[in-house]
């Protein structure tokens, strides 16, 4: 058995980029000249700034099942997921069929169709919560979740993760991934603002506390005594690869945010369906006062809830919170959700879900100790990652340890060997869908087997 090291060397990883990327940029002409077409009429030659991709975006054509097309007909098994709202995979039988009638239909009213009283009574008993109302993206959930969480406490400021992510409104542009000599001491994180245009008034307004970290949570609270309406997270962070919450840590915060009159939201925009049925809610057995949700409800289409106790979205029911949006219920989306939750995210496939997963993460386990190498392969339910990093990460500041070269070289390697994953590798997760299947597994476990060996080298 080799001797066991942190990682390989840095200067082997540069020259497996080196070659991978001469291989990517050969392999997807036609990409390059939508590239160059696109920045003369798209900013920076994408629809996002997220698809902005080192060498270069891979534009693609379509998806079928478990696998996406890009426009120069590679095919690839699609552990990408759309950062994670693809957990239907692609042209679900189920998803097609409803959305095709909904469409012939009528695509808009603005007026709710009966579909949302259907996914709003199941949302209630996946997530124990009784009362919802619907958007279309996690940064309008999240949005109506800080809202909401002003509007009953009549307090201004409120608790973040530092590293966390929660779309890209004003409240929430703080401490996403700021750089290590930015984030000042644990006990006192600063605010580092995450983009530009955020007023610093508003940026002022969050309190910045590491995760799995309860004392920190009650020296903010302490502090700023009577301030504090309420503290958003994700009950498993997956802004910083994955972290699991430790024992006892979801329950405590509830306890000692309503000890100081202060509320519980579980962003669950990304562990919402892919940790489980009910999200990391049912899998952690905490029953927070607001659930975001979005990505994975609608399969595919674009679809957001926010779900709350009664006191909670009593706010909305008295007019205190004006929940709004033109395009909220739509028709599209409620079809498409209904067909998710009671056709594709079924108890059957959370269980192969599982069993995929658990192939999955030993495969590619048994690769790491075969090389010798001190990583973490870690997955909750569909979605998984590695940490190159020897040691368990346990909040943001473990994180920034991470050498981002090592997920960019795996990036690379599985995309020319026919796996898509997030071209943000070192942040971003896989995700498995309804579709895919052993044989999808385990070519991404070859793939992985072939970039430790050439890091190895």
């Amino acid at each position: 058995m080799p001797q066991a090291q942190d990682s390989p060397s840095v200067d082997t990883v540069d020259e497996v980029i080196a070659e991978q990327q001469e291989i990517f940029l050969k392999r997807q002409p036609r990409s390059a000249e939508l590239v160059e077409e696109a920045s003369r009429y798209l900013a920076g030659g994408a629809t996002s700034s997220w698809q902005i991709a080192k060498p270069q975006a891979v534009w693609m054509s379509h998806g079928a099942g478990s696998k996406v097309y890009d426009v120069d007909g590679n095919e690839y098994v699609d552990m990408h997921g759309g950062y994670g709202a693809s957990i239907a995979g692609h042209a679900h039988p189920a998803i097609v069929a409803a959305v095709s009638d909904r469409v012939r239909r009528g695509t808009h009213f603005a007026q709710p169709t009966e579909d949302a009283i259907w996914v709003g009574r199941e949302l209630s008993r996946r997530f124990g919560l009784p009362l919802w109302r619907f958007g279309n993206s996690g940064t309008e959930s999240t949005m109506d979740a800080i809202h909401l969480m002003r509007a009953v406490t009549g307090r201004d400021m409120y608790l973040k993760l530092e590293g966390g992510y929660h779309g890209h409104h004003d409240s929430v542009q703080v401490s996403v991934m700021p750089a290590a000599e930015q984030i000042g001491s644990r006990e006192h994180p600063n605010r580092v603002t995450a983009n530009g245009g955020i007023p610093r008034a508003i940026t002022d307004l969050a309190v910045i506390v590491p995760f799995n970290d309860l004392s920190a949570v009650e020296r903010a609270l302490v502090e700023h005594r009577g301030r504090i309406a309420g503290m958003i997270l994700e009950p498993v962070m997956m802004n910083a690869g994955i972290i699991p919450p430790d024992p006892g840590y979801l329950d405590g915060l509830r306890t000692l945010l309503h000890r100081h009159g202060a509320l519980l939201t579980f962003d669950e925009v990304k562990t919402g369906f892919t940790t489980g049925p009910g999200g990391a809610t049912a899998r952690y057995g905490v029953v927070p006062d607001i659930v975001c949700l979005a990505k994975a409800l609608g399969g595919g289409i674009s679809v957001a809830a926010i779900g709350g106790t009664a006191e909670v979205m009593g706010a909305i029911v008295d007019g205190r919170y004006e929940q709004v949006g033109t395009f909220n219920g739509n028709p599209l989306a409620m079809a498409a959700a209904r067909a998710t939750l009671a056709e594709v995210l079924t108890d059957e496939t959370y269980g192969r879900l599982d069993r995929l997963a658990s192939s999955l993460q030993q495969q590619m386990e048994q690769t790491v100790a075969d090389a010798g190498v001190r990583w973490n392969v870690v997955s909750v339910g569909a979605k998984g990652c590695v940490i190159f990093k020897p040691e368990r990460v346990r909040d943001f500041r473990d994180f920034l340890g991470v050498d981002d070269r090592y997920s960019h070289a795996h990036w690379l390697v599985q995309h020319n060997g026919g796996a898509f994953l997030p071209p943000w590798g070192k942040v971003e997760q896989w995700l498995l869908s309804a579709q895919h299947d052993q044989a999808d597994i385990d070519l991404f476990a070859r793939n992985f087997r072939t970039f430790v060996a050439a890091v190895s080298r």
